[in-house]
């Protein structure tokens, strides 16, 4: 490789992986002298989603190709190929990503044998590598159950079935329900009754679904254990007194529809399916040694008698897990989100764009900016000078700084709006909360309006985020008017 001076160096391209939230599993891409003929007008052939990638530009008659608005359409060398990978993968992942972090280049052009290209919109620097579960390791002692219930999703979760699942990165959601239809075919008046089964896998998908729609690190402390019971909550009022097929329900009490929906629950989706152990036999006694997977089990083991009452239970049921809310508020709270995770803005900082795509350029020398924000500078030819806007989030606000990180370099003016910053909540929240000082904004949902945010009060036995305490009986309440994680909402239909 040719050493760059400093002065001259940019960051090299990130890995970017290929994903569409909810999208189309394939996704096109051309030949590069076919798209400078007649743009996408004749696939060349398609990447799947998950597939991660170094992008660069091709470079055609001294310009990179772009479609007629500005947007690049990038050339490509595989780094992971979803359709093949192995648990190799996600080694390979991590350091390639490793690797493009410390690299400095000259520009961003391909070298001469890169002969496809895909639109960059189709593309997003994403960190998290490929996940697969860790192999067996020997035998262990499956714990005690609580309920005949907890005793057959964890009798699943140590099946030949269930290890399947997890084997191929693509198409882990439709393989779990293969898992537990071939499961339940083998096991019906073996480990119980073909209700109990079917009970038990809607349980074992709403206990996946509150698991990982959760904050992971908050573990067994009270208000992570209430979150939980909150969403198997939103997942029972989907499947009972209400239940319509755009959020994923067949039947009434279609709990493991609803609770996989993916426009519904986004930890669903294909790409996420591939970086999580959402789809994982996380219960297997043989990882009770791995620090991770004791942690999944002790949260399991914490909420999956409520939301066996939740989801299987009545009304008493509801009164006792939830005692200082009205029965009405709770049976109509099917909405929640998490409001650190929302949209960011900075109505605080002007001239702040996001880019999705756009070139920029010096002399003769192009470098890509794709899916990052930029703070856009004074006016140069036919495009803007600029920074990269950099923030890092924390528990209490987003640290923001600006780096330039390429000198010399203008950014296509066609894809600089200059609109007034957006304007957004502070945290992201509904007003009422007073606060001397506003560390973060966010959007809300669109439908936050529709409804009425509404207080959560759950008794719980807290054990630590850690999962090692003896558990001291707390009261968390979740969706207060000053609650900065999590917004329960009643009433959304």
């Amino acid at each position: 490789m040719v050493t760059i001076p400093a002065a001259a160096a940019i960051p090299a391209t990130p890995v970017m992986t290929v994903y569409q939230f909810n999208g189309p599993l394939e996704m096109p891409y051309y030949r590069a002298d076919s798209f400078a003929r007649s743009g996408t007008s004749t696939p060349a052939g398609t990447l799947t989603q998950g597939t991660s990638v170094i992008p660069c530009l091709v470079i055609r008659d001294g310009l990179p190709l772009m479609d007629a608005s500005g947007t690049p359409y990038v050339g490509f060398e595989v780094v992971v190929d979803p359709r093949r990978a192995t648990a190799s993968a996600t080694e390979t992942f991590r350091r390639a990503v490793n690797e493009r972090k410390t690299m400095r280049v000259k520009n961003h052009h391909c070298p001469p044998q890169v002969t496809n290209v895909i639109n960059v919109r189709h593309l997003y620097a994403l960190e998290k590598a490929p996940f697969f579960s860790p192999p067996r390791s020997g035998t262990a002692v499956s714990p005690s159950s609580g309920s005949d219930l907890d005793r057959i999703v964890r009798a699943f979760h140590t099946s030949p079935q269930c290890e399947d699942v997890n084997r191929q990165l693509v198409g882990r959601r439709a393989a779990l329900e293969r898992a537990w239809d071939d499961f339940t075919r083998e096991h019906t008046g073996r480990l119980g009754t073909a209700t109990q089964l079917d009970h038990a896998k809607h349980l074992d998908y709403s206990m996946r679904t509150a698991i990982y729609e959760g904050h992971l690190e908050r573990g067994c402390n009270a208000y992570g254990a209430c979150e939980r019971n909150i969403i198997v909550l939103s997942i029972r009022n989907r499947a009972i007194g209400q239940c319509l097929a755009r959020q994923g329900c067949q039947f009434p009490g279609d709990f493991k529809g609803v609770s996989s929906s993916v426009s519904q629950y986004n930890i669903w989706d294909e790409y996420l399916t591939q970086i999580s152990g959402l789809t994982a036999c996380y219960l297997r006694p043989d990882l009770a040694s791995n620090d991770r997977y004791a942690k999944l089990q002790a949260m399991y083991t914490q909420s999956v008698g409520d939301a066996e009452r939740i989801l299987f239970g009545g009304e008493r049921d509801l009164q006792a897990l939830f005692p200082e809310n009205r029965l009405a508020d709770l049976t109509a709270m099917r909405h929640y989100y998490h409001a650190p995770a929302m949209g960011k803005c900075f109505p605080n900082h002007d001239r702040v764009e996001y880019m999705s795509g756009a070139v920029a350029r010096n002399g003769n020398d192009f470098a890509l900016i794709a899916n990052t924000r930029i703070k856009v500078g004074a006016a140069s030819g036919n495009g803007y000078q600029f920074e990269e806007f950099r923030f890092e989030e924390t528990p209490e606000r987003d640290l923001v700084r600006t780096e330039n990180n390429f000198p010399g370099f203008v950014v296509d003016g066609r894809k600089v709006s200059l609109r007034a910053p957006r304007s957004c909540p502070p945290y992201g929240i509904p007003s009422g909360c007073p606060s001397n000082q506003v560390g973060r904004y966010r959007t809300t949902p669109s439908w936050l309006t529709a409804g009425r945010p509404i207080e959560i009060s759950c008794s719980i036995l807290d054990r630590g985020e850690s999962c090692r305490g003896s558990g001291t009986l707390k009261t968390a309440r979740v969706g207060g008017v000053c609650d900065k994680e999590m917004r329960p909402v009643t009433g959304v239909h």
